[in-house]
């Protein structure tokens, strides 16, 4: 089996594929920066040398290195998609650089969404086949102060639902499934320039690993963590001011 996967050079990426190569399954691992994917196929080959590691430097901002990506491995037969390349920018929206924000688009959904489509239609043909998107528990809810960043998350646990319920409705054995993890250990923070997001940060490993195994029974909403439960489960039923304040207020006092 062969599994590909974006952002695969850190966070959670970086631990889906270690975990998926002592599954096992042979990787294709995507991300910009080339010195750590190969540290990590490195790391891999040493630990797994039964596992054959490809690596690919893309740029997923770019469309057009999106579709590159997958005109480079139709050949393979893809098992597992893993669409998990993301970051996020913290700040008021009339302050956060658009430029910035346009690039944050293009890769938290313009680029799950074209990688989505292109190998959700190559499952959908052999009726196999297994897509996880990385989203977040951002997705259920609005952000002050991460405003962009959340309503990418939401483009994308709306999206793979939809899709989920198009595949069940027609039989299909394909699976899609959207990684709705709260704050992880991961160099994301600094990315996006936040300290803190206002609850108990999840261990890197274990969200791959949840995820993983939630992923081929077939689960749709993947959340680790009881305290990322809850948090999912309130932005349900609280009235939407109040959630909106209490966002606002935990990332201000988590980020002075």
């Amino acid at each position: 089996m062969i599994a590909l996967i974006t952002g695969a050079s850190s966070g959670i990426g970086k631990e889906m594929a270690k975990n998926l190569a002592t599954r096992g399954v042979n990787l294709i691992l995507v991300a910009r920066r080339t010195e750590r994917l190969l540290a990590l196929k490195e790391e891999i080959v040493y630990n797994c040398p039964e596992i054959k590691v490809k690596t690919i430097t893309a740029d997923l901002s770019k469309e057009e290195q999106c579709f590159g990506l997958y005109d480079r491995v139709k050949e393979y037969k893809i098992d597992f998609l893993f669409n998990n390349a993301g970051f996020g920018l913290y700040g008021p929206f009339l302050e956060t650089d658009l430029k910035d924000e346009l690039s944050m688009i293009n890769v938290n959904i313009k680029a799950v969404h074209i990688l989505t489509k292109l190998f959700l239609r190559d499952f959908a043909a052999r009726n196999s086949g297994y897509i996880l998107n990385t989203a977040s528990v951002a997705g259920f809810m609005a952000g002050p102060l991460l405003a962009t960043y959340y309503a990418t998350k939401n483009y994308v646990v709306q999206l793979t639902k939809a899709v989920y319920e198009e595949l069940r409705s027609t039989g299909s054995r394909v699976v899609i499934s959207a990684l709705c993890p709260g704050p992880v250990d991961t160099e994301f923070n600094s990315v996006a320039g936040v300290k803190s997001f206002g609850i108990p940060s999840e261990n890197e490993a274990y969200v791959a690993d949840y995820a993983i195994e939630r992923l081929l029974c077939g689960d749709l909403l993947i959340i680790p963590g009881v305290t990322t439960k809850a948090a999912a489960a309130g932005s349900r039923f609280a009235p939407t001011k109040f959630l909106l304040r209490t966002v606002r207020t935990l990332q201000e006092q988590k980020n002075k």
